[in-house]
């Protein structure tokens, strides 16, 4: 994962201000807000709201409403493992218990070393080799427990 910037309210604006007057420009802002942070932090939802003449229940609702905005920082690796039909027919349950068990964590949660966050996804597209997941953005398929052992060998 790229290293991510420190929470700073002026570089927040800066990027706010460059997509502001894009049309629907709500959507941009917070993915831009997440690439540079790591997060969508809890003090930029003012910002936006400001920016796009919203309220800020209505930018607080968009940042909780779409599961890939996160709100707190990630951890240095990020594990997505998908949960849709496809993997859940090839054993993606037992695989997510797994995955749950070694971490020590839920779903949306960080180790507490800040190593490794757990995220669920609605499909990758790699249907083919269910169950499936993503680490680091580099996708993983056929997983098992042992290979998701494999995969997760070095992050701690």
């Amino acid at each position: 994962m790229g290293a991510h910037a420190p929470w700073n309210a002026d570089r927040a604006a800066s990027v706010i201000a460059g997509l502001q007057d894009r049309e629907g420009a709500a959507l941009p802002i917070l993915h831009a807000l997440q690439e540079e942070f790591g997060y969508v932090p809890a003090e930029a939802i003012p910002l936006v709201a400001a920016a796009l003449n919203l309220t800020r229940a209505e930018v607080h609702g968009i940042a909780t409403f779409y599961h890939e905005f996160r709100r707190t920082p990630p951890g240095r690796h990020v594990l997505h493992l998908c949960r849709a039909e496809a993997c859940q027919a090839m054993g993606a349950d037992r695989l997510h218990a797994a995955a749950r068990r070694r971490l020590g964590i839920g779903w949306h949660e960080t180790t507490a070393d800040g190593a490794v966050s757990l995220e669920p996804v609605f499909c990758l597209g790699l249907c083919a080799v269910a169950p499936s997941g993503m680490l680091d953005g580099a996708p993983l398929g056929r997983l098992d427990a042992a290979g998701l052992d494999a995969a997760l060998e070095g992050t701690r």
